[in-house]
């Protein structure tokens, strides 16, 4: 009796052994931490994957001995037959098995979306698809045509002021349509009440807004004078007297460099300004199309907020700060530009 006894104690610990080993086996393989590294790493499942492609990615960031376990998981599933693109976190402390159900089921982690201040819509579409799987040529192609851009109420022109500079999380894989329609939400959150309100009162759209405001970005970094810049271009654009019947045209250097696509000038000579171009705000009263790049935040808030004062002159100061010098004739204009020019000449900018 007392044989039977230990023999039975013998092989249920033989057992017990065995059932330890099995969960210690499975939770090395399968619920272990996957991750190489202490911090997050990323894989990136493009439209272009298969199954070997992805076993390469994965490998990239993993130990070697959990991809044992990741293979088993794709092995008893249809993944291989079923892969989904998009950004998967490979995070710290997470197994093959959270890994796996991630991917299988397009859990992904969104990415942080930075929507610059940029002059062209061809360099917006470069910047946003360093984040994103859609290329630059198809992002461009988008906000290139006009069926499209009609369709968010905008034309090629003006698609530039629907994009908002800031950061959003966004999935990597998202498709243009979906972008541009994220695009337009937040355009619309950012337009509340209190913005809209102060343009009606300013008697601009939100539009018009932007492309003033992206002007005013142009003229000057300083976001502590864009306020005064803008109240100076915006005295400008409302001037009505004999001599300007239609509005005083707005003179802004920047749109000549836009209308040239010249960005790296300088100096704005008087050859240039007879480009004939409707961004030539020399030669046409009014604003001109659109923005002349993506307006900044503190740009758009400048014209909503703008200076009241009776300036409609303004030079940069020959101290090269970044601001201007401000005047209300033409006279004290001249006067602030030829010390700008000595300035100018002095340092041998042309």
């Amino acid at each position: 009796m007392r044989k039977k006894k230990n023999n039975k104690r013998k092989y249920l610990i033989i057992v017990g052994c065995c059932l330890l080993l099995a969960v210690v086996a499975v939770y090395y393989f399968f619920f272990a931490s996957m991750s190489a590294s202490s911090d997050n790493k990323y894989v990136y499942i493009d439209n272009d994957d298969n199954i070997d492609s992805v076993y390469t990615k994965v490998a990239e960031v993993s130990k070697a001995s959990r991809m044992t376990g990741f293979k088993t998981l794709v092995r008893h599933s249809k993944y291989a037959d079923n892969i989904r693109t998009g950004r998967y976190a490979i995070r710290p402390g997470e197994g093959p098995f959270i890994v796996f159900r991630h991917m299988k089921n397009g859990l992904q982690t969104p990415v942080n979306l930075v929507v610059p201040s940029v002059r062209t819509t061809d360099r917006l579409a470069a910047e946003l698809s360093k984040k994103l799987m859609l290329d630059s040529a198809t992002i461009y192609h988008a906000l290139a045509d006009e069926a499209t851009c009609k369709k968010y109420g905008y034309d090629t022109a003006t698609i530039a002021a629907m994009f908002i500079p800031n950061t959003y999380d966004i999935y990597w894989n998202v498709s243009t349509e979906k972008l541009l329609d994220r695009m337009q939400k937040e355009y619309h959150k950012f337009w509340n009440h209190e913005r809209t309100e102060k343009a009606r009162l300013i008697k601009l759209t939100p539009v018009e807004v932007s492309t003033l405001a992206s002007i005013i970005d142009e003229e000057t970094a300083n976001d502590g004078e864009k306020p005064m810049v803008a109240g100076m271009y915006y005295n400008r654009l409302m001037l009505r007297n004999a001599e300007y019947p239609n509005g005083m045209p707005l003179q802004a250097d920047p749109t000549i460099k836009f209308a040239w696509k010249r960005f790296d000038l300088k100096r704005i000579y008087n050859n240039l300004l007879y480009i004939n171009s409707p961004y030539n705000t020399y030669k046409n009263p009014g604003l001109p199309p659109g923005p002349i790049r993506i307006p900044s935040i503190a740009g758009i808030d400048a014209v909503l907020n703008h200076v009241h004062h009776d300036y409609i002159y303004m030079c940069a100061k020959e101290d090269f700060s970044g601001t201007h010098n401000f005047a209300r004739t033409y006279n004290e204009h001249l006067q602030n530009a030829k010390r700008y020019s000595e300035a100018l000449n002095k340092r041998g900018i042309k």
